[in-house]
């Protein structure tokens, strides 16, 4: 991947989803490359606050130079903090497309779930426009009755939903909706809090499922130098000739079997 530069992005609009979910359009180079499971890096103009926030990618508009983002405010004094409060026009310096993609071609011909768990369920959304399979089945798992980003998933495909409350849709996890709706399927994309790729991994590999799995994990560089977001590897990393992988860099997209999570 061709190295990136930072540039200052427009903010085009704004708005809150949920009590502590934000989604963003900027303008941005990034929108031209930008593929679905990738990220972007988000500086604040705060100068005590060096380190940028990686922020994954939901929606692309390659026409209008555009892409969205949707993410959660983490607390008081934090970037996201400050993200939720730029308007239109305002600017905000970003680098990106940055990490890998969901290799969405593979789908083609099968039955697919498109797995969402939390702030992982934004990147899902540009994946379900852009797949194209026999049968595409959106599971997607919240905390409670706020099911942001809903319309959009039922405008691209089956949605099922699990709430940890159970206020919509199944009670419990994502894995709880797929047993409890009896699907199937030959290929599966993740994203999500570790424990629930924990688990779909577990439940592909006994299924003998392709399964492609989105890791969060805090990052610094984002480019890959720092060796700050390593998850282990079956292989050794030609970069630190060591069982890692960098999230950043090597991800944050990687096929389940490659990883140890």
């Amino acid at each position: 991947m061709t190295s990136k530069k930072k540039e200052n992005a427009q903010v085009v609009s704004q708005e809150r989803l949920a009590q502590d979910i934000y989604s963003m359009w900027i303008k941005t180079e990034a929108a031209a490359e930008a593929k679905p499971g990738q990220f972007i890096s988000m500086y604040t103009n705060d100068g005590s606050k060096l380190l940028p926030r990686p922020i994954s990618i939901c929606e692309i508009d390659k026409e209008n130079g555009s892409l969205r983002v949707v993410y959660r405010v983490t607390g008081k004094n934090t970037g996201t903090e400050e993200f939720s409060k730029l308007q239109a026009g305002d600017t905000i310096p970003v680098i990106g497309p940055l990490g890998n993609g969901f290799p969405a071609e593979k789908a083609a011909g099968k039955r697919a779930f498109l797995i969402g768990g939390g702030i992982g369920v934004p990147p899902i959304l540009e994946l379900a426009k852009q797949m194209e399979c026999e049968k595409k089945q959106i599971i997607a798992g919240y905390r409670d009755a706020e099911t942001f980003l809903r319309e959009e998933f039922e405008q691209n495909g089956e949605v099922y939903i699990s709430t940890e409350d159970g206020s919509v849709g199944t009670k419990g996890n994502v894995m709880d909706a797929i047993r409890e709706n009896a699907l199937e399927a030959d290929i599966i994309y993740a994203c999500g809090p570790t424990p629930m790729l924990r688990a779909i991994k577990t439940y592909a590999e006994e299924n003998g499922i392709e399964c492609y799995i989105s890791l969060e994990e805090r990052m610094a560089c984002g480019i890959g130098a720092c060796l700050a977001c390593v998850c282990r590897s079956k292989e050794k990393d030609h970069h630190s000739n060591v069982h890692n992988k960098r999230i950043c860099k090597d991800g944050p997209v990687f096929l389940s079997t490659e990883v140890e999570i």
